[in-house]
């Protein structure tokens, strides 16, 4: 199976930078997209920045401008850069990768357990 990991949350201010990483791990043949959630209380999960294997990138435009979504294939990791953060952007991210197993004949969606980040004004 597949290991998802994130990092790189924290507190910080408004107008203030974090770089969250996240590391996929496993018997992985390849990942096709890798994708970065968020979740703030009482809200929906929604979609923040993703990105293809061919590195084409689509973002939220509540975030465009602001958060640059990167990837490192050797490294099985995919970045999130987040600039002039906003106290709206408090939520947990969530990575999520597709991915294909040695086991398996196609792709599944692998899930990160999140990290917190939080935005204080």
């Amino acid at each position: 199976q597949v290991k998802v990991v994130e990092s790189g949350g924290g507190l910080v201010q408004a107008g203030g930078s974090l770089r969250l990483s996240c590391a996929a791990s496993g018997s992985i043949v390849s990942i096709n997209t890798m994708n970065w959630y968020r979740q703030a209380p009482g809200k929906q999960r929604e979609l923040v920045a993703a990105i293809t294997s061919s590195g084409s990138t689509n973002y939220a435009d509540s975030v465009k401008g602001r958060f640059t979504i990167s990837r490192d294939n050797a490294k099985n990791t995919v970045y999130l850069q987040m600039n002039s953060l906003k106290p709206e952007d408090t939520a947990v991210y969530y990575c999520n990768a597709r991915a294909m197993t040695v086991s398996l004949t196609g792709f599944l969606d692998y899930w990160g357990q999140g990290t917190q980040v939080t935005v204080s004004s």
